[in-house]
């Protein structure tokens, strides 16, 4: 009888974990970071997930790592799902598990970002209305 609890428990134990044990994702990270805006504009890592080709922009942290500019990381991280995350917070928590590779390098490919002078700069002037200027 005694064993039967024990072997219950300790099922009941490994249920538990694993339903919230998350899963392993294997990501790269670019050597620079690009500026993005989430709540209000901020520095965003640039990541790639395994089998993508494109940079994507990273608005959440991964607890436990520590990027350096100039270096391309390749990580191994834990992502588990957040029950009930704030407002402005990721449904998703990234937990680094292993750093399986950190090369000083340029990363190729990067999104290009526009400065404020070239985005001013694109907008032809006579589009600008003055309609509602001083209303």
């Amino acid at each position: 009888m005694r064993k039967s609890i024990v072997l219950l428990l300790s099922s009941i134990a490994l249920l538990f974990g694993a339903c919230n044990s998350g899963v392993t994702e294997k990501m790269t990270v670019a050597s620079e970071q690009g500026d993005c805006v989430g709540v209000m504009p901020m520095k965003c890592l640039l990541v790639k997930k395994a089998g993508q080709t494109d940079w994507e922009f990273f608005y959440s942290t991964i607890e436990g790592f520590n990027y350096e500019h100039g270096y391309e990381y390749v990580l191994e991280v834990k992502v588990e799902k957040i029950e009930s995350p704030a407002a402005d917070q990721s449904a998703l928590k990234y937990t680094l598990i292993k750093e399986i590779s950190k090369e000083q390098k340029t990363s190729e490919n990067l999104p290009q970002i526009p400065v404020k002078e070239e985005i001013t700069d694109s907008i032809p002037i006579d589009s600008i209305s003055t309609d509602s200027v001083g209303s």
